[in-house]
């Protein structure tokens, strides 16, 4: 190795070093009712993406909402169906709702992920009603039909018209939503009709979340 030079795989590393740096700093900032959104790279993202009107593999396919659980910890509550992490408050691995450490799910995660901040932090009583509705609803089996119509693909958008909101299953938008219209953040009558992609253009429009920076 000539000196002063990096080789290829210094290199690498010293990279590898910087971006988990980045996540570091970048996770520091985080806050409850700030939103962690997913863009992934399987078939399932891209068909979400589609359906939902965004670039396969670069729109938005999955959300989760920053939150303190009751034992005063802060972790990204999400309703998912394809994580390999257990839940931060069972130790169990859940189909639909559940609590992770940011980190844990940063590192685990195949793909892209952005942080949107919540346009100013929540006020106590908010805080305090988030973190409520939140431990109540988790563990709420996976919504996977909700998702399917929400996303509007066919004429599944024709059936989400006309279906009242149901929360006996919950799909990640779908809280996300709910969270936000419970604490007055983003009020809406139908929680169930919010996908990723539609809920997190419409949040950015409306100044309820301030620009995203990638975590990963």
């Amino acid at each position: 190795m000539t000196v002063g030079l990096l080789d290829v795989r210094e290199l690498r590393l010293l990279d590898m070093m910087i971006r988990q740096k980045n996540i570091v700093l970048d996770m520091d900032v985080v806050k409850p009712g700030d939103v962690i959104g997913f863009s992934g790279r399987s078939w399932s993202s891209a068909f979400i993406n589609i359906g939902t009107y965004a670039l396969p593999f670069f729109g938005i396919s999955h959300v989760g909402i920053m939150s303190k659980a009751s034992d005063g910890r802060l972790l990204l509550f999400e309703s998912t169906s394809l994580s390999n992490l257990p839940c931060a408050l069972s130790g169990e691995n859940f189909v639909g709702t559940q609590a992770h450490v940011l980190a844990d799910t940063v590192a685990a995660y195949p793909g892209r992920i952005y942080h949107y901040p919540l346009y100013r932090p929540l006020y106590r009583n908010e805080d305090t009603r988030l973190t409520q509705y939140l431990m109540e609803t988790v563990h709420t089996p996976y919504d996977l039909m909700g998702a399917f119509r929400s996303a509007g693909v066919g004429i599944s958008w024709i059936e989400s018209l006309f279906r009242e909101q149901d929360l006996t299953t919950i799909f990640c938008s779908e809280w996300l939503a709910s969270a936000f219209s419970i604490i007055g953040v983003f009020p809406t009558s139908n929680a169930s009709r919010w996908n990723p992609n539609k809920l997190v253009r419409h949040l950015r429009w409306n100044d309820v979340l301030l620009k995203s920076r990638r975590l990963k």
